[in-house]
């Protein structure tokens, strides 16, 4: 039976490992989510190109706006977070935009992305 005679929701007669490599790349969608967060949270930590969300209690809730904690030190925290220590949900009052969580060794970081900047809402234990 060739293509034009094959019933239409027929299977692909391809081999199936071809198959599996064609619809599923796990470094390309990998690379599409969490590690280009990442990424792109650390380069902006190493530039300095970031700003703290304005909010209540940010001295106990933001320990990077206050300077308890350095880039660097955000940096290593951030560097040995994998794909399940990360979160991400639409803002609550902007609900296109995307808010990121990380949580590794009891820290709790959350940012948002808003070309150029990164946004910092909470960085604490």
């Amino acid at each position: 039976m060739n293509t034009t005679e094959r019933p239409l929701g027929a299977f692909s007669q391809r081999p199936i490992d071809y198959v599996r490599r064609l619809s599923y790349n796990r470094e390309r969608i990998m690379d599409r989510g969490f590690r280009k967060v990442r990424r792109n949270l650390i380069n902006a930590l190493q530039s300095g190109n970031y700003l703290h969300a304005a909010r209540g209690s940010i001295e106990v809730k933001n320990l990077l706006a206050t300077g308890e904690v350095s880039a660097g030190q955000l940096i290593e925290v951030i560097g040995a977070c994998k794909g399940t220590d990360h979160h991400c949900s639409a803002h609550h009052s902007v609900p296109d935009l995307a808010v990121h969580v990380l949580k590794k060794a009891g820290w709790y970081i959350k940012f948002y992305f808003i070309e150029p900047e990164t946004w910092f809402i909470s960085v604490h234990r």
